[in-house]
């Protein structure tokens, strides 16, 4: 049985559409939404406030780890945002998409 993510991924506003056809173009993810956000977050000891870009990919498990290396290879972050939450249901043509998405 196919087991299926959500994946999390800020990125700076520009750099998500960047990430997020390569991810697509590559076959790594199905599909890529991205949406504005506004982030507050403490980096080097400071508050920080920013607007960025929130990706929402949608892929298969297996495809986590390659996942995850194309994003910190493309990403302009230190330390790229990556939270991986399992999809435990959903629509089985949806899913079965995905799957036919994917390399």
């Amino acid at each position: 049985m196919t087991e299926y993510a959500v994946v999390l991924s800020t990125a700076s506003v520009g750099e998500a559409d960047k990430i997020a056809r390569a991810l697509v173009e590559e076959r790594l993810a199905a599909c890529v939404n991205v949406s504005q956000v506004k982030s507050y977050f403490k980096w080097e000891g400071k508050l920080s406030a920013d607007s960025e870009e929130l990706m929402i990919i949608k892929t298969e498990r297996r495809m986590i780890e390659p996942l995850e290396k194309r994003i910190k290879e493309l990403h302009s972050y230190k330390v790229p945002e990556v939270i991986v939450l399992s999809i435990s249901e959903g629509d089985e043509a949806y899913l079965r998409w995905i799957g036919e998405s994917i390399g």
